[in-house]
């Protein structure tokens, strides 16, 4: 059961996902004198600029056919066709309309090779870098892609696009267009290790379109863009298709060939999870990703499935899985007391949860690194407390121990001891119990409200809930439709939110948006606790501009280590896979791409298999 709103793929329905996935994950590239044709971070490019094809892709893959899916983005309608401003609800597959400067390779944990631009040369100073673009790069309405239209797309989506690309974006200083095909960007400051990729990963708009089309405003206008797809046909909130481009400039180009291979990609929105399992078993859509432990354990036993028509399939997430949970608004009074978001902590018990209601599938989650090598492990050693011991004086004591993990329950539901220790610290935290209710010298009530959109995650907050009243919490469950709960939650009207944050194989400027001092007072930032604390912000720099892997890693988990003694979250669940339930229509290639599940990207239509 993902019962979350993930900060990469769901908080905004869709709303850069594709673009702020990337950007969480590329990073910068050591200093070069000369033209390159890609990108890296902290050692060689793995393809030479002779190279043909990325090697997760069918150069021969065949084209055609259709897919229709449900996105993995958790959401159930669309109102917009504009997926980098704040307002609206956009639709899924915004990112197949826009080519960008360089695309990433999804085999490298942190590369990107040329596609408008054909090269770039980051200057020794770091301070600037240029980017050369190819002549033949045209909008779908066959008008050249000039220098002129990237500098537009920068200055749009830093005045009005989204907070949280602009906070990504901020310390670049402008973006110049010396030639028509030349494109320079510079920095207010040297070092800044992401921005060279983050900036190279941004879309492409037509300067010529958005002088006649308003881009703070959402629209159901099909956009003007010059990449692999167009729209086709939609239904504002029931389906959006679109349609594979033959003219498409960048077709053959090696970052492209064995890719975008389907004729036209359509995603169908449902109000209920169990319309979209119906609708994959009716073979009114193709594929469907199962994030739902009890259906993909009981539900998959229709005859189709049966007959070897239907097929399930597992693909392995090498990602890092990121922190999921249930994520306190640390803006209200009633959870600034650390002892209070503890007993919350004991209440919860995972194990009983995993067992009765998740069928054994997830482990637990204890860092915001899950599953990566910032993970902080065991006492400090001393490359960790070179960097915290400067700011201990600002640091609980907790950081200079073993990381805070989550309790280990006895599996009951209602482990005894466990919550007796959340019953003491909520006396202590002064919310004494008077029949059967918290309260404080106030004589205020302490209550917890969680935020959901859909009853299917009530099931899993009973039992928690029911742990929290037995404590004397009025504690409570809060169903709302998606547009009250996108509404409430930029405007931090919530007490608890489910959400995930996921960060890549590299983190970098992302982590400003979800736990940066200036993110947590930005309406609709990712920040959904509201973490503000100068020490996190300096060890977010410190990971921001480590110089290698090394001392990434080692800021990494400095910064893990700070961020759980907080507890400012529930830690919930992950697993290492995605659950794809699929008919047996499609080809695919022999080697998935690491960090990506690669379906409406490498994927093809087989017509031999005749489903």
């Amino acid at each position: 059961m993902r019962a979350y709103r993930s900060f990469i793929l769901s908080p905004l329905r869709g709303k850069i996902n594709y673009w702020l996935a990337i950007c969480a994950i590329l990073l910068t590239t050591p200093a070069q004198a000369v033209p390159s044709h890609g990108l890296s971070v902290f050692g060689e490019l793995k393809y030479p600029s002779s190279f043909t094809h990325f090697d997760y892709t069918n150069p021969d893959a065949p084209k055609g056919g259709r897919m229709a899916l449900i996105g993995p983005v958790a959401s159930d309608t669309f109102d917009s066709f504009n997926g980098y401003i704040l307002k609206g609800d956009p639709a899924q597959g915004l990112e197949l309309l826009f080519d960008s400067l360089m695309v990433r390779a999804m085999d490298e944990p942190d590369a990107v090779y040329g596609l408008v631009a054909k090269s770039a040369n980051l200057e020794n100073d770091r301070k600037s870098i240029t980017f050369d673009l190819r002549e033949e790069a045209k909008f779908a309405d066959g008008t050249a892609l000039t220098s002129a239209d990237v500098c537009d797309s920068f200055r749009l989506l830093s005045t009005l696009g989204h907070e949280n690309i602009r906070i990504t974006i901020k310390d670049v200083e402008a973006c110049d267009a010396p030639a028509p095909h030349t494109v320079r960007y510079r920095f207010k400051t040297a070092g800044i290790r992401d921005l060279p990729l983050t900036i190279a990963a941004l879309p492409i708009f037509s300067k010529a379109y958005y002088a006649k089309n308003d881009f703070a405003k959402t629209s159901l206008d099909a956009p003007l863009g010059s990449g692999p797809y167009k729209i086709k046909k939609f239904r504002a909130g029931e389906y959006v298709a679109y349609e594979r481009r033959d003219d498409y400039w960048a077709k053959d180009l090696a970052v492209n060939r064995g890719r975008y291979n389907f004729n036209e990609v359509r995603f169908d929105y449902f109000r209920e999870r169990t319309a979209g399992l119906e609708a994959l078993k009716s073979g009114v859509i193709d594929l469907r990703e199962e994030f739902t432990s009890r259906d993909w354990a009981t539900s998959y036993d229709f005859p189709a499935l049966k007959e070897g028509r239907v097929k399930q399939t597992v693909l392995p997430d090498e990602t890092p899985s990121g922190a999921q949970g249930y994520f306190f608004n640390l803006r209200r009074e009633k959870f600034q007391d650390i002892r209070v978001r503890r007993a919350f902590n004991l209440a919860f018990d995972f194990e009983w949860t995993n067992r009765n209601l998740f069928y054994g599938f997830y482990g637990r989650t204890a860092s915001f690194f899950e599953s990566s090598p910032l993970k902080a492990v065991g006492p400090p050693p001393a490359d960790e407390l070179a960097v915290l011991e400067p700011m201990r004086a600002t640091l609980r004591p907790e950081v200079f121990g073993p990381p805070e993990l989550p309790p280990v329950s006895d599996g009951s539901g209602q482990d005894r001891k466990l919550l007796r220790q959340a019953s003491d610290l909520l006396d202590q935290a002064g919310w004494i119990n008077e029949n059967g209710l918290r309260k404080n010298a106030k004589d205020e009530a302490l209550s917890a409200e969680f935020l959901i959109e859909s009853p299917v995650f009530e099931r899993i907050l009973a039992p928690f809930v029911k742990n929290l009243k037995l404590l004397g919490i009025d504690a409570s469950i809060r169903i709302i439709d998606e547009a009250q709960y996108q509404s409430r939650r930029e405007s931090f009207d919530y007490d608890i939110l489910s959400s995930r944050f996921s960060s890549g194989v590299t983190p970098g400027t992302d982590l400003r948006v979800f736990f940066g001092t200036e993110s947590a007072g930005t309406p609709g930032s990712f920040n959904v606790s509201g973490v503000a604390s100068p020490a996190i912000d300096s060890l977010i720099e410190q990971v921001v501009s480590a110089e290698s892997r090394e001392e990434l890693n080692i800021a990494g988990r400095a910064l893990d280590r700070v961020l759980r003694a907080e507890i400012f979250w529930v830690p919930n669940w992950h697993k290492g896979s995605h659950w794809i339930a699929h008919w047996d229509r499609f080809g695919w290639p022999a080697i998935k791409p690491k960090y990506d599940r690669g379906i409406t990207d490498t994927w093809w239509y087989d017509p031999a298999k005749g489903n």
